[in-house]
């Protein structure tokens, strides 16, 4: 080494200091790669000169081939030192690196070698074993269409054809999302789906002769390909749209095909997925294109009638007749990040209504925040999305529908169990990427001995892990705890004006229940459910921070679960209005109960809101209506509604999640029909008589209690839950799986019974 004019140090670590010192003492001139937010780390400085290979650390820039073999050529080294780098077992690197002239060298373990930080290590030579090096060429490398890097196109494809700098989603073909989707060898494509004679009933110029180029082109037959698959070990029916054949636009033959799948799929009672890709109407079929949304939608209402799930994965791009029907259908709707979804196209709309339209409008994040769309999902943890969904789906209890018995009977049921399966099943990529052997079990070390990509993704994707509180936020707790242990040993306001009554426990309460550090819905949820996919929006104006909801696992149940959400913090409690819903929280509620009443899941409820959001524009959209239809439609759900009152219960903003067959309370949680100053206010006309009117309304939770309007009031401990939140979690919890179980026993009719009478009587 001691004869090259320049070596690359790539050291994505912090331990390149040694390297640098060794090669400056054989008289080495170095060049490190960094990213921008490695600029100001000491080692950096010891190098002779450095490039820049990206923004970010963590974003795949020190393990993409391009940058690497770039850097080295612009810093015209003859050598690549690689610390640390998954790069030294890729033999297509050190070929190319080879191919280039230059060695490659690892940094590794040897006891008989110099001594870099207090460890012993040694250079060693990688070695490229194909009998051949790889070809550099023109198409070794991609350019991103966003941020016009440009990678490696191996690493690209690898990276479920994601871009490592700035994560933009390439557009996949269907062999490319079978490869990267399903378990490995289990999609099977419907010969007699697939079998679908082309029309021309337009008799346009030239149409059918088009088709049969894309045909040769593509590979394809058309813009669809169909079968039955497996995720997880679970069967699916499945349709792929494909951009590259006529931009995936939907003739006769899409939608007889996708139709035929919908038919399929009933009959043998399997779930859907459908990934969308399409321009929309197919022009040179004029209205027989049209109609084709119509026969789909109608397929896909058969599908949902027999209580069937229909997963609508919304890919780039998604327009016009799609848009308008079955990708908008799902009962849950994902897309991929940053994809087109609109109906009208962006210029049509320009030059109609001549406005200029935001950059962020018609994509995937757009669709979120007005509540089009259930979520979005990064293409990596897709798969573990979809197999835990597909898992919380089946898992209905036989014994309440017989007639709609659970789908598949060795789906796994339990989030640890979901995990098991994803292993248990690896995709055609992981299989040949050696992630893991066809039969499931990991490979040995020497040929990777990786987990499962899907595995490490099904951690990101649905679970929402109970957070452990730093130093900080415990500092936080303990003084919160000193705070609510000096409200309770104070004698309080009682109910003369004077403030010289008897002690005021309701008025403590009510301090207590505001306490801005007390815990809120989301922390019972990550203590409470596992494998928690959050689902967004009402599907027509908007998605409601103040409301948290979605479906997870609590033990072997699955679960839908609806919260109202004040934030963790002061800028999370703003993007969620502070807890108080408006109607698209409302309706965002109703939409996810309704769907919870059609897959027989129970309802498990967490209140904490002042009240719902009072103003012009919520009157304007009908909170009072809102709030009404989920009165009347909470009196009907034919499923088992557990709520959970965890701080403030504020009049009819709270009763809209709390007309359950269960109610419990925190015993520091308040309830009433509004806030104390409002009832002072409004009988006395003075709100300074606050803590009086909570005593005249018996908010306390123990007199709430004895009032029979809740069922149990659950401990908090020594203070309250702000000094013990892993213990009133663990009160909610047992609580919530406690009724549960004795739920799932009652039939329907008796449980609607019960719920009307338990209401009747006040």
């Amino acid at each position: 080494m001691s004869g090259c004019d320049r070596v690359l140090v790539v050291d994505p670590g912090r331990t390149a200091e040694g390297v640098m010192a060794a090669c400056r003492a054989v008289g080495v001139a170095t060049c490190m790669v960094y990213t921008e937010d490695m600029a100001k780390e000491p080692q950096l400085q010891l190098a002779d000169s450095s490039v820049c290979i990206g923004p970010v650390r963590g974003k795949g820039a020190f393990e993409d081939n391009y940058r690497i073999l770039s850097a080295a050529e612009v810093a015209n080294a003859r050598a690549i030192l690689l610390v640390g780098s998954r790069l030294a077992s890729d033999e297509r690197f050190v070929g190319m690196a080879v191919e280039a002239g230059r060695s490659v060298y690892r940094l590794e373990a040897d006891a008989s070698a110099v001594t870099f930080g207090g460890t012993s290590k040694a250079w060693a030579v990688c070695d490229c074993l194909k009998c051949e090096l790889p070809q550099t060429t023109a198409e070794s490398w991609t350019v991103c269409p966003k941020c016009r890097k440009v990678s490696d196109a191996a690493h690209v494809r690898e990276n479920h054809k994601v871009c490592p700098d700035c994560g933009h989603h390439f557009r996949m073909t269907s062999t490319e999302r079978i490869y990267d989707l399903v378990d490995a060898e289990s999609f099977e494509e419907w010969t007699d789906i697939e079998d679908v004679p082309e029309t021309d009933p337009l008799q346009f110029p030239g149409y059918l002769e088009k088709i049969e180029k894309m045909r040769t082109r593509t590979g394809l037959s058309e813009g669809v390909r169909c079968g039955g698959a497996k995720i997880a070990g679970m069967p699916l029916a499945l349709a792929i749209m494909d951009s590259t054949f006529f931009m995936g636009s939907m003739g006769s033959v899409v939608g007889e095909r996708i139709t035929r799948t919908v038919e399929r799929a009933t009959r043998e009672r399997l779930p859907l997925v459908i990934f969308t890709c399409s321009g929309g109407a197919r022009m040179q079929e004029g209205l027989v294109s049209l109609m084709q949304m119509a026969k789909i939608s109608a397929a896909i209402k058969r599908h949902s009638e027999a209580r069937l799930p229909y997963f609508a994965v919304i890919t780039d791009p998604t327009t016009g007749g799609v848009t308008a029907s079955f990708a908008m259908q799902g009962d849950v709707i994902i897309s991929e990040p940053r994809a087109l979804i609109g109906f009208a196209g962006r210029r049509v709309i320009q030059d109609t209504i001549r406005q200029e339209l935001p950059k962020e409008f018609q994509t995937a994040e757009f669709a979120l925040e007005h509540g089009l769309i259930d979520a979005i999902v990064e293409r990596s943890r897709l798969r573990a999305a979809l197999a835990n969904l597909l898992a919380l789906y089946e898992a209905r209890d036989a014994d309440l529908q017989p007639l709609h018995a659970p789908l598949h009977a060795q789906a796994p049921r339990g989030y640890s169990a979901v995990k098991a399966a994803l292993a248990a099943h690896p995709t055609a990529k992981e299989v040949e990427e050696g992630a893991v052997s066809p039969d499931g079990d990991e490979m040995p070390a020497a040929t990777g001995g990786l987990v499962s990509a899907a595995v490490r993704a099904v951690g990101r994707a649905v679970t929402r892990p109970l957070r452990r509180p730093n130093a900080w936020e415990r500092q936080r707790i303990e003084e919160s705890g000193k705070r609510v242990a000096a409200l309770l040993t104070l004698p309080a306001r009682g109910a003369s004006q004077d403030g010289e009554g008897e002690d005021n426990p309701a008025w403590r309460s009510v301090q207590i229940a505001r306490d801005t550090h007390r815990p809120t819905a989301s922390h019972y949820l990550d203590a409470m459910v596992e494998g928690f996919f959050e689902l967004h929006g009402d599907r027509a104006f908007g998605d409601d921070g103040a409301i948290l909801a979605g479906v997870g696992w609590i033990g072997e149940r699955a679960v839908m679960c609806i919260a109202q959400e004040k934030g963790r913090d002061l800028q999370d409690r703003i993007k969620r209005n502070f807890g108080c819903p408006e109607p698209e929280g409302y309706r965002k509620s109703l939409r996810l109960m309704r769907s919870a009443e059609h897959f027989k899941m129970p309802i498990v409820c967490i209140v904490d809101t002042q009240g719902a959001f009072c103003g012009k524009e919520a009157e304007e959209r009908g909170q009072g209506n809102a709030i009404a239809d989920n009165l009347f439609a909470m009196a009907g759900l034919r499923v088992p509604i557990i709520s959970v009152l965890v701080g403030e219960g504020g009049s009819g903003g709270a009763l809209a999640l709390a007309l359950s067959d269960c109610v419990a309370m925190q015993e520091h949680a308040v309830y009433s029909v509004l806030s104390p100053e409002g009832f002072a206010s409004i009988l006395w006309k003075d709100r300074s008589r606050a803590p009086e009117a909570a005593a005249v309304m018996r908010m306390n939770a123990y007199e709430i209690f004895e009032m029979g309007i809740i069922d149990a009031v659950l401990e908090e401990g020594e203070g309250s839950a702000s000094a013990n939140p892993e213990l009133a979690a663990n009160a909610v919890k047992r609580y919530v799986t406690h009724r549960l179980d004795e739920l799932a026993e009652v039939p329907h009719d008796l449980l609607l019974e019960r719920r009307y009478n338990r209401f009747r009587k006040f």
